[in-house]
């Protein structure tokens, strides 16, 4: 799915928001979030798994707070297969 400006990942609380020092953090290392998102905003989405059925029920969901934790794509297709 895609997701511009993280409007949908915003609804569901799985966006992490920065405050000043960790802006100044990532400022320092010459990352800059505001331009990179291309709307502005300093906001990243949490990496997210969400399956849900043809009668639109949320059957699973994963997510994790630390971006280097993902959902498994192996896992994803066996909970998608399990539903057809």
């Amino acid at each position: 799915m895609y997701d511009p400006e993280n409007q949908y990942a915003q609804q569901l609380d799985l966006v992490h928001g920065f405050d000043e020092d960790l802006k100044q953090v990532y400022l320092d290392l010459g990352i800059n979030l505001d331009e990179f998102n291309g709307r502005g905003g300093w906001h990243l989405p949490m990496p997210t798994r969400i399956v849900i059925d043809k009668d639109h029920k949320i059957r699973s969901i994963e997510y994790n707070a630390d971006y280097t934790h993902r959902p498994e794509p192996a896992e994803t297709l066996r909970q998608v297969k399990q539903l057809a």
